[in-house]
């Protein structure tokens, strides 16, 4: 996308929350996982790119001990529309016997993150936790997925900022806002 389009895209979308909600929102997320997880070690798995922005804030704000790895997995490669689950990197970390909490931007249909939760299950995982700063409402997901921690709820809306993108960009904007469908649609 060229630069114009990008900033067209920002001066036309709609702000859903403010930076304040959001930083409220991972404020209290920290708040509930501190309390179910302080006194284990648990393995944080920051879902890359998405999750990178929320467990960015999210991390500093649990104060307890745990260790911290990453993985790549992806539906969208750049699109705003998903396709298969795509392994672009996997945790190093051993998951075996261990609670896991896995960080992502957004909780929509839920491919990816039963994928996530599958694998760690699959590697002995003794209990995986998911954190979404934002769930999408809509009757799309797949049966029986949820996260444990919910930071804020959109509209069934293309959404981006605060970790979430649009065409590979925006993921560093402060709140959290949706495209004018107008313009993506015609």
């Amino acid at each position: 996308m060229k630069h114009e389009e990008v900033r067209a895209t920002l001066e036309g979308a709609q702000r859903i929350h403010d930076g304040v909600a959001v930083e409220a929102a991972l404020a209290r997320m920290a708040v509930e996982v501190t309390v179910d997880m302080a006194d284990q070690l648990p393995v944080v798995l920051c879902v890359m790119i998405g999750g990178l922005v929320p467990a960015g804030r999210l991390l500093p704000l649990m104060n307890f001990p745990l260790e911290v790895d990453y993985v790549h997995a992806t539906r969208y490669r750049g699109s705003t529309s998903g396709g298969e689950v795509v392994w672009l990197a996997k945790p190093h970390s051993e998951l075996a016997g261990r609670t896991v909490l896995i960080i992502d931007d957004i909780l929509d249909e839920g491919n990816t993150l039963l994928a996530l939760q599958q694998f760690c299950w699959e590697h002995g995982a003794a209990e995986v936790r998911t954190a979404v700063l934002v769930r999408k409402e809509h009757d799309r997901r797949r049966a029986g997925v949820t996260a444990d921690y919910i930071g804020l709820t959109v509209d069934d809306r293309y959404v981006f900022g605060a970790g979430m993108d649009y065409h590979g960009v925006l993921r560093n904007v402060d709140g959290i806002y949706a495209i004018d469908e107008r313009k993506e649609t015609g």
